[in-house]
Parts: C-alpha cells; structure tokens; sequence
C-alpha cells in the first residue's frame, strides 16, 4: 500500500481515460461510496461520462444506527440528483457485517488515523466493491474516497492500481480533490441539506472524536 510517485496527476489521468470513450455510449462504472457528502461532487463529475451504479459497502461504520443514517443521506442525494439533474444511479447496498468487518481491524485500534488500519480498511472495502464489479460486467472501478481531505489519494489510488492487478474490470484513477473539488462537494451538501458527520466511520475514529 505505498504511495504512488507525488507528482502524480490522477485528474489529468482521469481525463485522458474520459476521452477515449465513444461519444454514443457511457460505460458502466461501480463506484464505491462510503456516504452522501462525500458523493456529492464525484457523482455530479462522473454521471457526465458513465452510467453509474453505486456500492455502499461500509461495514466499518459503527455503530449500525450510523450507518444506516448514512445510507438514508445517501439515498435521500440520489433522489434529489434525479430530480434536479435527471441521473438514475442505482444502488447496490450488501449486508452490514460490522462485528466480523471489525475483527481484522481491531489489533491495529490504536494506530493513528490515516495509517495501516485506515488504509486496510480503505482496501477491504475496495476489494469487496471491486469484486461485485468483476461479477456482474462492470466496464471500470473506482471509489469516492479520493474527495477526502483527510485521506490520501495517492495511496488509494496505489490501492485501486493493486486490486486491478487480479481482477478483470479496469480501475478509474481519481483524484475528486482537484479542481476545487471539495469546495463543490460542501456546496452541494449544503443546498441539499445533508447530515455531515464529523468522525470516519469506525470504533476506533468514533474513540478519538469523543477524546477531542
């Protein structure tokens, strides 16, 4: 899980992968999303180019009132985004298995944030996602998280260029941050009025909140 070179331009390549589609046809994208807010900005960009099916697969969210919380932000954005922009994205929503999800996590609960366990579970949860794209045709792979401030596009990208390794669908390097990409995402949030949490999603990133 080591960082791509820094000097990486992840947008650019994003771009230059957009161009060479057929301009009759979108391919079909599996995006991980791990909520609304984070969504908000990459689907408005993506829905452009693909035809969008979204996999929220985030067993790491505890506790399970929170991530179904989440997944209601998520719904009620797709529901606001087909009626003010005419997208339909569909929905994949595996089970939430949060106590066996947490298991191989749980060792690493007192590393700091952004490190090892983090970038375990970024892959976990890419690897889940990327195995659903495999199984059903998806045309390319990528995930939201790469809008985050606090995680490291480099490295999720170096995550995605992992997993395609020995998987069959191409993954779809991103870097949502670029291009005032976050400040997009606050103003979409905010027009639609969406729950923000303020810690990541686990047992451990709920811990360090509450100790602030």
């Amino acid at each position: 899980m080591k960082n791509h070179e820094p000097t990486r331009n992840y947008y650019a390549e994003s771009l230059a992968t957009i161009a060479t589609f057929p301009s009759h046809q979108k391919p079909r994208l599996l995006l991980h999303v791990c909520c609304g807010p984070c969504a908000c900005y990459p689907l408005t960009f993506l829905c452009a180019h693909f035809s969008v099916t979204i996999y929220y697969g985030n067993s790491n969210i505890y506790p399970q009132e929170e991530y179904e919380h989440r997944l209601a932000e998520l719904k009620r954005l797709l529901e606001a985004l087909k009626k003010d922009y005419g997208d339909s994205i569909d929905l994949v929503v595996p089970p939430y298995r949060h106590d066996t999800y947490w298991e191989e996590l749980k060792p690493y609960a007192a590393l700091p944030e952004g490190g090892y366990r983090c970038q375990l579970c970024y892959r976990k949860r890419m690897e889940e996602a990327y195995t659903y794209a495999d199984e059903h045709g998806f045309d390319y792979f990528t995930t939201v998280m790469t809008i985050s401030p606090q995680k490291s596009s480099p490295i999720l990208n170096a995550i995605g260029a992992e997993l395609e390794t020995h998987h069959k669908t191409p993954y779809f390097y991103s870097d949502f941050k670029k291009k005032g990409g976050i400040d997009k995402g606050i103003t979409i949030r905010k027009q639609y009025g969406l729950y923000y949490q303020d810690y990541c999603g686990c047992e451990a990133s709920l811990a360090a909140r509450k100790k602030q």
